[in-house]
């Protein structure tokens, strides 16, 4: 089994990194990026899953959702898209949002709001982060890579780590367009996504309008590795401007295949049944 390494980040440094402010955050289990609390608690408070990004060809793709707080550029980024300079402006993390029917329509990653000069808030936004879910085991390499951790750490185990970029469209944002972002969208409030460009590159080509015609803007992010300080850093690549309708019906319905090929599996299936069976052959009929 060929080896290769599946870690790109752990404890917010690339594995590369030897550096003595790298070795520190590790043996302590940091997380640079904001975190709720200073030590990491990503899958367990107790033994968390340090492992930032994952490599996957020339991609370092994130997994975990702090990762993208890096300076906060993600909450900068979105209000320069919804408000001119000088706007007041603050992010109000986790806030749960309900239906007509007073159901829990889930939580909000962030909602970003204006506000005048006597703190009356004068307009308001969501954001959504976007990470990718991990197909194949993680733990296992990140807790080998632990017991020494070096640059030229390699992995060879079974259930080898991959981005699940199908079921983080199915699972994650599909939902959240639908419930979160059907509500945000009657009150005509503006919607920002942060994830990756590569993320966002599986998705199906979405119609794209003008800035200001715009419903919803999908921030495009890449890590890039800097040499000064070898350290990766979020930085946005793109910027989408789409409408909401247009958006949602191009990511959840699926482009269809030939007819004619479903019909030939569905003879081949049947010819097989009718081959297998004993005589008289058992079906039904419509009487």
């Amino acid at each position: 089994m060929p080896k290769s390494n599946p870690i790109a980040e752990v404890f917010g440094f690339p594995v590369s990194n030897e550096s003595e402010t790298a070795r520190y955050y590790r043996e302590n289990r940091l997380c640079p990026f904001h975190n709720r609390f200073p030590n990491c608690t990503k899958d367990k408070t107790d033994n968390p899953l340090g492992v930032c990004s994952v490599n996957h060809g020339e991609h370092k793709v994130i997994t975990c959702p702090s990762r993208f707080r890096e300076d906060w550029k993600i909450l900068h980024d979105a209000a320069s898209f919804l408000w001119p300079k000088g706007t007041k402006w603050t992010s109000l993390p986790e806030i749960r949002l309900t239906d007509g029917n007073s159901q829990s329509a889930g939580n909000v990653d962030y909602v970003i709001v204006s506000y005048d000069d006597d703190g009356v808030i004068t307009d308001f936004a969501s954001i959504e982060v976007q990470g990718v879910y991990i197909s194949g085991n993680l733990r296992n390499p990140f807790q080998e890579y632990m017991k020494a951790p070096t640059a030229d750490f390699e992995w060879s185990g079974r259930n080898f780590p991959h981005p699940d970029y199908l079921s983080s469209s199915r699972k994650r944002l599909i939902p959240q367009m639908l419930y979160k972002g059907g509500i945000f969208k009657a009150w005509n409030k503006k919607q920002c996504v942060a994830m990756q460009k590569s993320f966002f590159d599986t998705l199906p080509a979405l119609p794209q309008v003008t800035k200001e015609e715009a419903d919803i803007a999908w921030f495009l992010y890449e890590l890039e590795y800097s040499e000064q300080d070898q350290r990766n850093h979020l930085v946005l690549v793109d910027t989408i401007y789409t409408e909401f309708h247009a958006a949602l019906q191009q990511v959840i319905y699926t482009k269809p295949g030939e007819m004619s090929d479903f019909m030939a599996l569905l003879q081949g299936k049947l010819d097989e049944r009718i081959s297998n069976e004993p005589e008289p052959h058992s079906a039904f009929e419509l009487l």
